[in-house]
């Protein structure tokens, strides 16, 4: 009987370590079906219907690497659409962090009220991504649109902003950067962990606000920064609702705001050249991974942590 004692409570043990850890895998089971059901098995599929043509009635048929040749070689409107979302990002993205982190440096003067403005500050971002938004942003900068009748009580004569390949991809770049509450609040919390102390030992040696936001706030704020750019940069490669409302889905004018998005979206459910749209997703994903790659390999050079 002394013999069988160790086995028993051995077996005990690993009952209740099985019993735990069932428990564990059964709280985790919904994640688990959302992620193998709407993550992880749509994109295995979009990869293999990539190689194929598809169109949503007949069953798909391999073609190899065909569509991704056709992507390289002979498609003008990918290349006009990759033009258009490169600026996009080039623009928009620097100008919403820069306006976030100048709004941040101004409500962390200890503004009375910043709950409030952080509020009102922080509520385009809640609502940007929107169609009621876009079509509010379509509105404001339509031939008729209030910022027309504006400039009309000052004898000027405006262009349709939206209507005019010149103007068009401006006024998406003006949605986002009007889109800056996540990045402000990102920045204000960074900017309320810097020590007091430093600030007032750099007034004490005559150092100008200019010069201690320069050589303090920066240098200190560069992991925020870092964060930001790249958060926003993957949002910004992944806009299409205000391409999409504004153009009224063509990418107009002459694709001034055909996004890359808005072309894949084309492709698949204009066009419904299903494995082709595939085939851009995973191209837009190979983008974004590269980008992402270059940024971090980018910040030992210029992103300063504590230690």
């Amino acid at each position: 009987m002394a013999r069988g004692l160790p086995v028993a409570h051995s077996a005990s043990a690993t009952w209740e370590g099985w019993r735990r850890q069932g428990a564990a895998y059964a709280f985790l089971l919904p994640w688990l079906i959302g992620f193998l059901g709407l993550t992880l098995g749509p994109s295995l599929a979009s990869l293999y219907l990539s190689f194929t043509d598809y169109d949503l009635v007949r069953t798909p048929y391999w073609v190899g690497a065909d569509n991704y040749v056709r992507i390289a070689t002979s498609d003008p409107r990918f290349r006009s659409a990759l033009e258009v979302t490169f600026f996009y990002v080039a623009l928009a993205v620097p100008l919403k962090l820069a306006f976030a982190l100048l709004v941040a440096v101004a409500l962390n003067k200890g503004l009375r009220g910043l709950t409030l403005f952080r509020a009102i500050f922080y509520l385009p971002s809640l609502l940007g991504g929107s169609a009621a938004i876009a079509v509010m942003w379509r509105q404001l900068f339509s031939a008729d649109g209030l910022l027309n009748k504006f400039l009309k009580l000052f004898g000027y004569d405006p262009p349709s902003w939206i209507s005019t390949p010149d103007y068009a991809i401006y006024t998406l770049i003006a949605l986002s950067v009007w889109q800056f509450g996540s990045p402000m609040i990102v920045f204000l919390a960074g900017l309320r962990n810097i020590p007091a102390d430093m600030y007032e030992a750099a007034s004490l040696d005559g150092a100008s606000p200019a010069r201690q936001f320069f050589r303090i706030t920066l240098p200190l704020l560069t992991p925020i920064v870092f964060f930001n750019a790249v958060v926003q940069t993957i949002d910004a490669f992944k806009a299409f609702t205000p391409a999409f409302i504004v153009s009224d889905g063509t990418g107009g004018p002459v694709d001034a705001t055909l996004f890359y998005t808005l072309y894949l979206y084309q492709e698949a459910f204009v066009n419904f050249r299903m494995g082709y749209a595939s085939a851009l997703g995973w191209v837009l994903v190979a983008i974004v991974a590269i980008f992402t790659a270059l940024s971090f390999a980018s910040s030992k050079f210029w992103v300063h942590y504590d230690d």
